[in-house]
């Protein structure tokens, strides 16, 4: 029987109650299944550890999760940290060493939840969003100067580099060329920046010449967010840099019903690292420890988590489950609106699984 060996690195706030849920179902499925099973290895890193120690997470903490066949992780952020200490001081400093340069978003509306969009009953939203994640606004370039004084400057730059573009891009013709309609969106906005974003639109058409098959088209990122409103049946799958798809996915979750469903994979394409898979929702504080936080973008992005792990059956079982449960309104947590406890969802989930027969 396969093993896979997953690092689990709850984080802060609701992280650790949402990845606890999701190793349970996790760990429900492969009982299910009865062909692999799962190793966690847990990991107290995030605030409390950073409080404790000055760090984040450990200086080698790289090397004791390189290993591993992926990365579940909860959430970073606490009201009493400053949040670039804790962003980069773990996630980023996880997904950038190990070159997960691809962060994928699928968005879509699931049976049983209502967008906030009066158009929408379900298939008009169906999107997936990649986001470059390893340059760009979080390249972390720049720096101040006479902080504190009335001529302080501070500078942060987009470093944008031909390979990490047309890496980026490339992977996302891809997926697009495996999903059925074969629709990309390159977003940019190239009319302001003038060097950066020129040159994604250029390396975009040189990429297009590799994908025939693949229709696609340009947006600038402010006429995005109108078309992701106004006509979300046009789009399918998107491309942006980092910022710009950041602020793009929350939209998209949000149109879908809630950040409290939606999932992400970061991916190392090549897998010379493990990839790292975490719900979008970060550590949502004014909630924890209350037993109210919605796992269902924790048990998403669980499916993320197999097919990359070369599970696809166990992951179309459990998004069955996911589906099932999400159908059902008495299962559905405060922000969607109703009054289930993530215990209720998570044993409604466990159950669905236990009762697929497909």
């Amino acid at each position: 029987m396969k093993t896979y060996r997953i690092a689990a690195i709850p984080g802060d706030g609701i992280g650790v109650e949402v990845i606890a849920a999701g190793i349970e179902v996790l760990q429900a499925l492969a009982a299910r299944d009865g062909s692999f099973d799962f190793a966690f290895d847990h990991f107290d890193w995030g605030s409390d550890y950073y409080k404790r120690t000055g760090l984040m997470m450990p200086e080698d903490g790289r090397e004791q999760i390189k290993g591993h066949d992926a990365i579940f992780f909860g959430a970073v952020g606490a009201p009493d940290v400053p949040d670039h200490v804790t962003l980069w001081g773990l996630r980023l400093a996880i997904c950038q060493p190990f070159d997960q340069y691809a962060n994928v978003r699928p968005t879509r509306v699931l049976p049983g939840i209502t967008s906030p969009l009066r158009s929408v009953s379900g298939p008009e939203l169906d999107w997936v969003i990649v986001r470059e994640n390893s340059e760009g606004e979080y390249a972390g370039v720049g720096g101040r100067v006479h902080k504190g004084f009335p001529e302080e400057v501070a500078t942060d730059v987009s470093m944008m580099t031909r390979s990490g573009v047309a890496r980026i891009i490339r992977y996302a013709f891809r997926l697009a060329r495996s999903r059925p309609r074969k629709l990309l969106t390159v977003v940019t906005k190239s009319n302001a920046q003038r060097h950066a974003m020129v040159m994604w639109d250029e390396i975009a058409a040189e990429v297009a010449a590799e994908f025939p098959d693949v229709t696609w088209d340009k947006m600038l990122v402010d006429a995005m967010t109108m078309r992701m409103v106004i006509k979300p049946q046009s789009i399918d799958t998107i491309v942006a840099t980092n910022l710009h798809a950041d602020i793009l996915s929350d939209l998209a979750a949000a149109l879908a019903g809630s950040l409290g469903i939606a999932p992400t994979a970061n991916l190392n394409p090549e897998r010379a690292f493990p990839s790292m898979f975490e719900p979008i929702h970060g550590s949502a504080f004014d909630i924890a420890g209350q037993g109210i936080a919605n796992p269902i973008g924790t048990f998403w992005t669980a499916t993320m988590m197999l097919d990359h792990l070369g599970e696809p059956a166990a992951s179309a079982r459990l998004m069955r489950a996911i589906e099932r449960v999400t159908a059902d309104a008495s299962f559905h947590t405060p922000d969607l609106g109703g009054k289930a406890t993530t215990r209720q969802v998570t044993d409604a989930v466990i159950a669905a699984i236990a009762g697929d027969n497909a």
